[in-house]
């Protein structure tokens, strides 16, 4: 699953140990999101999108792999 939490993070100027704070996970736990290593659940992707004021589909996209696996 491919993820623009880099991108929100640059928007909002700060940084992986911030986000972590702010919704209380690890930043290693941010880290391993952005690089697709570990996929959030929904109660993280959600508390993400209320974070960044988007929906969680601004943030979470399928890749081709994820689609061909359904």
């Amino acid at each position: 699953m491919k993820n623009l939490i880099k991108v929100e993070r640059a928007k909002k100027d700060i940084t992986q140990a911030q986000l972590a704070d702010a919704i209380k996970v690890s930043r290693q736990t941010i880290n391993a999101i952005e690089k697709a290593k570990f996929v959030p659940s929904t109660l993280l992707a959600l508390k993400m999108a209320e974070y960044f004021e988007c929906s969680v589909e601004d943030i979470f996209q399928l890749d081709e792999f994820d689609r061909l696996e359904q």
